[in-house]
């Protein structure tokens, strides 16, 4: 043991110093997490929650501050604390946070249990099958968001599962929940099951079955989707378009991409960005372009859709310089 340590010295002595720059790239990770370390303590005392997670994001410290989160729960803490580690953990997407997050909805508390959920939502968690028996929860906040971590998964198992309590739901605003939820597995078997909500005396249900139906790239949900984007009524389009978030680029542009010509600004910042985040990588250089050309009475409506897209100021100036538009002064 003792050469092994003394042979460890020796490497030691032999390797190069680091140099300043390295140095000061240490001391500057110690700083933040020092600071993430307050941050932590401030979240566990239920003291400006809110901001503590907001800075932590800023900091880019989430794994670091998830792993003190989590051992903080092992301490069996309080309902307060517990609400708080909760909505933390739920921000953070870690996925090393997703055991934690599965405990605790065993709580009793809903708050807590639909936090948990809405973090196992945005972790697509690996185990679908134990957020199902949530689906029958007394509590419509609870199905709901159980709903969403299952569509969310993206797992095709799912969506019968989701389509069985979508017909035994009572509440229109979960069943809308279940009904997307289906869209979301990618499970293009589940249409047929879907289209029979079309005809639902809810609203919300016939517009939550044709954007399932979109999602899902059918014929049914684009023919919804294309009566109201025919309308002369600017909202009646918006409404339209709606119906494709969260829908593939590849399957919903030959009906959207005619919308990035519609008079209505809103519509056309709208199509964009759907196109965008369903994988058309393009259309964020179309709309900071648009953006940037766009008169001043129109720019907000381009404006609105970026800032959902959490543009760097960099990568904006990077697409500006590529088109020739000089970025404008800040």
């Amino acid at each position: 043991m003792w050469r092994s340590l003394a042979l460890a010295a020796l490497v030691c002595s032999a390797a190069p110093a680091p140099s300043w720059a390295g140095r000061a790239s240490e001391a500057k990770a110690e700083s933040r997490r020092q600071e993430t370390e307050k941050l932590v303590d401030q979240i566990l005392s239920g003291q400006g929650v809110q901001s503590a997670v907001a800075r932590i994001l800023y900091l880019d410290q989430q794994p670091y501050a998830t792993v003190t989160l989590v051992k903080a729960l092992q301490r069996d803490p309080d309902r307060r604390a517990k609400q708080d580690i909760a909505y933390a953990l739920s921000q953070f997407r870690v996925k090393a946070a997703e055991p934690a997050l599965m405990i605790l909805l065993k709580e009793e508390d809903t708050s807590v249990r639909m936090t948990a959920l809405q973090g196992l939502a945005r972790l697509k968690v690996d185990q679908p099958k134990r957020i199902i028996p949530l689906l029958k929860d007394k509590n419509m906040g609870v199905r709901r968001d159980a709903a969403r971590v299952l569509g969310a998964s993206g797992k095709a198992a799912g969506s019968k599962v989701l389509m069985e309590a979508a017909r035994d739901e009572s509440e229109p605003e979960v069943r809308a929940a279940m009904l997307i939820a289906v869209g979301d597995t990618g499970d293009r078997k589940a249409a047929r099951g879907v289209e029979p909500f079309l005809k639902s005396s809810s609203e919300s249900t016939r517009f939550a079955a044709a954007q399932a139906l979109c999602r899902l790239g059918s014929p049914a949900g684009f023919a919804v989707a294309q009566k109201l984007l025919s309308s002369s009524d600017r909202y009646e389009r918006r409404h339209g378009l709606a119906l494709f978030e969260g829908a593939k680029a590849k399957e919903a542009e030959k009906t959207i991409r005619p919308m990035l010509r519609d008079p209505d600004p809103v519509v056309s910042a709208t199509a964009a960005r759907i196109l965008y985040q369903g994988g058309d990588e393009r259309m964020l250089d179309w709309l900071v372009v648009a953006s940037a050309r766009a008169p001043a009475q129109s720019k907000l409506a381009y404006e609105a859709e970026l800032e959902q897209l959490h543009l760097a100021d960099d990568r904006r100036k990077q697409i500006l310089a590529r088109a020739g538009i000089k970025a404008p002064q800040q």
